[in-house]
C-alpha cells in the first residue's frame, strides 16, 4: 500500500456492514466488501451546513446540526454498504435511465428506516426509562422530593438499556462483523493520527479503543442529560415531561458535542482521560480485533478520503494562483495604457 502524506487535521469514521465510511473535514468515502472480495467505493466531496454558513458554526448550534447530518450520512451510507453485500451495486454510468418513481421509492424508503430508528431510540432510551422511574416514583416519597434522584435513576436506566441493547446486538454474527469493522476503523485512524504510512502492518499494532468514538459520546449525552434535566421544572404530567424532555435532546447533543471537542484538545491531560474512561470500556463491546481484509477495507477509505483533501488544497491552490496572475495582468494592463496615454500626450505637445 502506498504512502499517503500526513495532513493535519482530524477524520473519523463509521463502521457499515461489511465496509467503514470515513469522514475528512471535506468529503466522505464509503468503502464496502463485495461478495466476490472486491471493495465497493462511493466518494464524493461535502460540507456541513457548519462549513457553507457560518452563522451556524455556534457553540451548541453546530452541536445539534452535526448530530442531524450525521444521522443521515450514517443512514445513506449503510443503505449503500448493505445493496453492496447483496451485490446490488453495479458499476455507475453517466446515464439518466433510472426514473423518477425508483428515486421516490428509495427516498421513501430511506426516510421510513430513518423513522424506525429513531422511533425504537426514544422509546429504548426516553420513553421506557422515564416510565420506569415515574412508577417508582409512585412508591418512594424519598424520589418525589429529590429531583436529583430522579433524574439519577433515569440516566441510569438509560445507560442499562444502552448496554443491554448494546450487548445483545453483538451476539448476532452481522453485527459482530460490524464491530470488527468498528475495530479497524479506529485502528485507521490511530495510523494516521500517529504519522504511520496506513500499512495493514501499522494499522494492526493500534489500539481498537478510540476516545473520539460516538459510543462515548452517547454515554456524555446520559451523563450531561441528568445535569440539564435537574433545570427544568418538573411536569407531574407523564406525556408533557416526555415532551419537554424530547425537546431539549438537539440541546443536550449540542453540549456534548461541545464537552467532545474539548476533551480531544486536551486528550492528555489526566482529567480528561478519567472522563473518556467510561466510553473507552464501553468499546469492549462496541468493537472487535479486526482481521487483515477488514483493515484493508478501513484504510482504503480513509487513503481516499485523504487523497480528496490533497486534490481540494491543489485545486485552491491553483485558484490562488490564477487570481495573482489575473490581478498583475489587470495590473500591467493599467500600466501600459497609462504609459500610452503619456506619450499621446507628449506627442500632442
Amino acid at each position: 500500500m502506498k504512502t499517503t502524506p500526513k495532513i493535519d487535521f482530524a477524520v473519523g469514521g463509521q463502521a457499515v456492514i461489511e465496509g467503514v465510511m470515513m469522514r475528512s473535514p471535506n468529503s466522505i468515502v464509503i468503502s464496502a466488501r463485495r461478495p466476490n472480495q472486491s471493495i465497493a467505493v462511493q466518494e464524493k466531496f461535502y460540507q456541513t451546513l457548519t462549513q457553507k454558513y457560518k452563522i451556524f458554526n455556534l457553540p451548541i448550534i453546530r452541536g445539534m446540526l452535526n448530530l442531524i447530518e450525521m444521522m443521515v450520512i450514517g443512514s445513506k451510507a449503510i443503505n449503500f454498504s448493505a445493496s453492496v453485500s447483496m451485490d446490488e451495486v453495479k458499476p455507475k454510468k453517466k446515464t439518466k435511465k433510472q426514473s423518477i418513481l425508483q428515486k421516490m421509492i428509495e427516498a421513501l424508503m430511506f426516510v421510513f428506516s430513518l423513522v424506525i430508528a429513531l422511533a425504537l431510540s426514544i422509546f429504548l432510551f426516553k420513553f421506557l426509562p422515564l416510565w420506569i422511574t415515574t412508577v417508582i416514583e409512585k412508591y418512594s416519597s424519598t424520589i418525589k422530593e429529590n429531583y436529583i434522584i430522579f433524574n439519577l435513576i433515569d440516566g441510569i436506566l438509560k445507560t442499562f438499556f444502552f448496554i443491554m441493547y448494546i450487548y445483545i446486538l453483538s451476539l448476532l454474527p452481522s453485527f459482530k462483523r460490524i464491530f470488527e469493522y468498528h475495530g479497524a476503523e479506529h485502528k485507521a485512524v490511530f495510523t494516521y493520527e500517529k504519522g504511520l504510512d496506513l500499512t495493514v502492518k501499522n494499522a494492526a499494532k493500534q489500539s481498537r479503543f478510540h476516545p473520539r468514538c460516538g459510543t462515548s459520546f452517547i454515554l456524555i449525552v446520559f451523563v450531561i442529560s441528568i445535569l440539564v434535566y435537574t433545570f427544568i421544572p418538573r411536569n407531574p404530567d407523564f406525556t408533557r415531561n416526555l415532551l419537554v424532555r424530547l425537546a431539549f435532546l438537539p440541546v443536550i447533543a449540542g453540549i456534548s458535542y461541545e464537552y467532545l471537542k474539548i476533551s480531544a484538545r486536551y486528550a492528555d491531560k489526566a482529567w480528561t482521560r478519567i472522563f473518556v474512561a467510561p466510553g473507552l470500556c464501553m468499546q469492549r463491546l462496541t468493537t472487535r480485533e479486526p482481521d487483515k481484509s477488514q483493515l484493508e477495507v478501513a484504510l482504503h477509505s480513509l487513503e481516499l478520503a485523504l487523497k480528496k483533501e490533497q486534490q481540494l488544497a491543489k485545486k485552491k491552490i491553483a485558484n490562488t494562483k490564477f487570481k495573482k496572475t489575473t490581478k498583475t495582468g489587470k495590473a500591467s494592463i493599467h500600466g501600459n495604457k497609462s504609459r500610452q496615454s503619456k506619450t499621446q500626450k507628449r506627442r500632442v505637445v
